[in-house]
């Protein structure tokens, strides 16, 4: 079909306006997203240090012991106010970026009283303020499974003046540790009437901080934390843009470190990983220190448990056990190896650690027959034709307690102990099995006889002996209701007078461990094996990375990093 000529030429027309536009219009710049609070920086601009990690999985909660982790300790550093801190050589120094001050104020009762600062605040805005430290204290008073909760329980009220700027915490009785309370506070306002209450405190991610970083990214997942500066700190801002936890397998981290994608790595290294890092060494700068948890991988044998309740059994179990091979396959050849506890209280890094464990054998099967238990034909050891059956715990998916726990029924089987092993997820392990005075957690005759879990000795030694070795005693705030008792199952009033004058100040803790721990290793109720040490490797080009003050972990100087490329 012919067009006519007017068309051909308005068609034209279009064409060539169209083709002008499009080489004249701009397309809009693409649209970066933004998190309320933190500043986005362009990410060639970026200022930032990765740090490879073994694990970044859920549970931040640092005052439970399901959540005790290298990553938990990191995060809760850097993203939650404490009213004390360590300094270098562990000693408690008051943290001025929460507090104005904090002194004991009265005798009669004992009195601690702290002073806020008026612009701490959380990364919503909300006021750091009493309803924190009542909620802290609640808590810890009465939920199984938190870490060293005696200090706590000793306070009888929380008073709050001047808008919640004010606390008063009073005692019970005197309480020399009390700047070791109040650490890692968290936000009560989003937390006291949130869904699943305490036991979902921090399971999955920070509702908020208060601290020198904000959480940009926690993808569980894929196994990476990304922590950038917050503008909402009110106090100096962080040096880097910055900092990355990404997990990975230890070879995987090594190749990280030698391209230079990761220039820090704080891993639980074995003895390949470490053989490794030297030869690393040779090629690439690198510095290595190991680094310390305040935790201590011990095996308890529960007095709850009807089949240890006979101290005879108990110390024979333990007899059975070889303690050099549990280290072994424990520590697997890595640092922690060199810190072996031979106390029950103090761990092996801290200052005033002494070596307390008895020497000599114990004749095993002559304690199991006075007992009233038989091994007949070399058989399992048993009562009344049946043979004895202990069951083992463990934090599932959480390690060396696992690994541990299974060489445990190994040697037990070799020994003619029947035994079998439940890893259970660890805040029910904590929250519930080990809670139960009966160890049963409500699970009928599945009794817990022996658990391989952590002791976390990174607070007072003397909260350390009441909290693992107390007895569960009543509320002292006028409740009927009685505190839970400690993960061993565990309570000996012929103990229990000398851990409570450790505990208020009226015997020096050096004292009462001196006449405390003879008496627990006749009591086998926990065999201590090593401390768990972290390897910190550091690159060049991260600056002012450091092993940090005993505990609080390499990460918690993290706001003083620098990156500098060479």
């Amino acid at each position: 079909m012919t067009r006519p000529r007017g068309f051909l030429r308005r068609a034209g027309l279009l064409a060539a306006l169209l083709a002008l536009s499009a080489c004249s219009i701009t397309p809009p710049p693409p649209l970066v997203p933004t998190t309320p609070g933190v500043t986005v920086v362009p990410k060639e601009k970026l200022n930032e240090v990765v740090v490879g990690v073994d694990e970044v999985k859920g549970g931040y909660n640092p005052h439970t012991l399901a959540a005790q982790s290298t990553v938990t300790t990191a995060l809760s550093s850097l993203l939650l106010p404490s009213a004390f801190r360590s300094n270098p050589d562990g000693s408690p120094a008051l943290d001025r970026t929460l507090l104005v001050g904090a002194e004991v104020t009265g005798a009669a009762p004992y009195t601690v009283t702290y002073t806020l600062r008026r612009d701490a605040s959380w990364s919503d805005a909300a006021p750091i303020a009493a309803e924190d430290f009542v909620y802290l204290w609640q808590r810890m008073r009465s939920e199984p499974g938190v870490v060293n909760p005696a200090g706590y329980r000793l306070i009888s009220d929380i008073r709050s003046r001047e808008g919640g700027k004010v606390v008063e915490v009073v005692f019970a009785e005197p309480y020399p540790a009390w700047r070791d309370l109040f650490r890692d506070l968290l936000p009560a306002h989003l937390l006291k009437d949130a869904p699943g209450g305490w036991s979902a405190a921090l399971t999955e991610s920070f509702p908020a901080t208060a601290g020198p970083f904000a959480v940009r990214t926690l993808d569980q997942p894929r196994g990476e934390i990304i922590l950038e500066r917050s503008d909402r700190y009110w106090e100096q801002p962080a040096a880097l843009d910055r900092v990355i936890l990404r997990r990975a397998t230890q070879s995987a981290t090594l190749d990280a470190l030698r391209s230079g994608d990761d220039q820090v790595a704080l891993v639980r290294a074995d003895s390949i990983t470490t053989t490794n890092l030297a030869k690393l060494a040779e090629t690439t700068p690198l510095t290595t220190e190991a680094v310390p948890r305040g935790e201590v991988v011990q095996v308890l044998f529960r007095p709850a448990s009807p089949n240890l309740a006979d101290v005879k059994v108990r110390t024979a179990v333990r007899a059975l056990l070889n303690r050099d091979e549990l280290i072994g396959v424990g520590a697997r050849g890595g640092p922690g190896a060199a810190l072996r506890a031979d106390s029950l209280v103090v761990p092996p890094s801290r200052p005033g650690y002494r070596a307390t464990a008895p020497q000599g054998g114990v004749d095993a099967a002559a304690l199991l027959t006075e007992a009233g238990l038989t091994r007949p034909d070399g058989g399992r050891w048993g009562r009344d034709g049946r043979p004895l059956e202990l069951v083992i715990a463990a934090p599932g998916g959480v390690e060396p307690y696992a690994t541990i726990a299974n060489q445990v029924q190994r040697q037990l089987s070799l020994s003619g102990i029947e035994s079998e092993v439940l890893t259970t997820p660890p805040d029910e392990l904590f929250g519930e099995l080990l809670a139960d005075p009966g160890g049963t957690g409500g699970q009928g005759d599945r009794t817990v006889d022996i658990a391989v879990v952590p002791l976390v000795g990174s607070g007072d030694s003397g909260t350390v002996l009441a909290s693992a070795f107390g007895c569960p005693e009543p509320d002292n705030t006028g409740s009927s209701t009685t505190f839970p008792g400690n993960p061993a199952g565990f309570c000996d009033p012929a103990v229990q007078k000398i851990v409570d004058e450790a505990l208020t100040g009226r015997l020096l803790l050096s004292d009462a461990l001196a006449q405390v721990e003879p008496l627990l290793w006749q009591q086998a109720v926990s065999l201590p094996l090593f401390q768990v040490t972290d390897l910190l490797v550091v690159l060049p080009q991260a600056q002012g990375v450091a092993s940090g003050a005993p505990f609080a972990g390499p990460l918690s100087g993290a706001a003083a990093w620098r990156r500098e490329d060479r």
